[in-house]
């Protein structure tokens, strides 16, 4: 007579279900190696990877090693700093991934796949915070914020985010003090545009603005103007003060340039500038900043 079979442990079952979970995502993640530096990708589409523009060097060569250990040259398509997304162009017949554009949850298992000289990686953690929209430091539009309970090292930046369907809802990057998820919307929108034209479209005024304190809030002093730039075609002039814009007052410097993104291109905003100490009201229609 047999012995009847153990029923696995529900711990046994996660086990299995998340091995076999990161067993079908391995082959489309790739080591990205650049100029002193290691960072992990991953197959976006056919010949296109998508890593973490921030884990890329500046200059020099970039290679891709893939998950059977074959390596091949790459070059880049473009990179966008302010959402922390670089596209490249590679060799190969590597299938690439579809992600999922599904927020996680709160508290929802995640899985970090990425890789290392090759080889993949794999950390568990949780969603420590799903939330709405946000703008990075840089400016950039970030679908949702999505922070995860989890310890990520550099070569490890450009990985793959899974939720506990095995679905890619994001790149894995390091943010200030905790690990953040550039989630896939996002992704695909910017991923897009570097094919397309590689580089993403940013709002242009055509001045140079330093900070300065008002009695009634902060105002930004314009110190230079470009004499091909909207604010010059619109009549803007040096040494004027801007203290508002389409009405609501200026909170600063920073968040004037956060509000030049790519949908800020060919829109016309109402600066009010104090001029010789009188309120004036300018019309300037954003353009697009010009490649340096």
């Amino acid at each position: 007579m047999t012995e009847p079979t153990a029923e696995p442990t529900t711990l046994a079952s996660l086990s299995s279900a998340l091995s076999e979970t990161i067993a079908r995502a391995t082959p489309a993640v790739v080591s990205v190696h650049s100029h002193r530096a290691r960072a992990s990708g991953f197959v976006w589409k056919a010949g296109l990877v998508v890593t973490a523009d921030e884990a890329l060097a500046d200059e020099g060569e970039v290679e891709i090693q893939f998950a059977d250990g074959s390596r091949r040259p790459a070059t880049v398509v473009g990179r966008d700093h302010t959402t922390d997304v670089a596209l490249l162009r590679v060799g190969g017949d590597v299938a690439p991934i579809k992600l999922s554009t599904e927020i996680p949850a709160l508290g929802s298992l995640a899985v970090i796949l990425a890789a290392d000289r090759g080889a993949p990686t794999a950390r568990l953690g949780m969603v420590s915070l799903s939330g709405a929209p946000w703008r990075s430091l840089r400016g950039g539009e970030i679908d949702a914020r999505i922070e995860l309970d989890v310890r990520l090292r550099h070569s490890q930046q450009g990985g793959l985010a899974l939720n506990a369907a095995g679905e890619p809802f994001g790149m894995a990057v390091l943010g200030p003090r905790r690990v953040l998820t550039i989630p896939a919307a996002t992704i695909e929108r910017v991923a897009t545009q570097l094919e397309k034209s590689g580089r993403i479209a940013r709002g242009y005024l055509g001045v140079g603005l330093q900070p300065v304190r008002l009695d009634d809030g902060l105002g930004a002093m314009v110190m230079n103007v470009d004499k091909a730039g909207p604010s010059a075609a619109a009549g803007i002039r040096q040494g004027d003060v801007i203290v508002a814009v389409n009405g609501e007052k200026l909170s600063g410097v920073r968040a004037l340039s956060r509000g030049l993104g790519p949908q800020s291109v060919g829109t016309v905003v109402e600066l009010t500038v104090h001029r010789g100490g009188e309120p004036l009201n300018v019309k300037v229609t954003v353009g697009e900043r010009p490649e340096t």
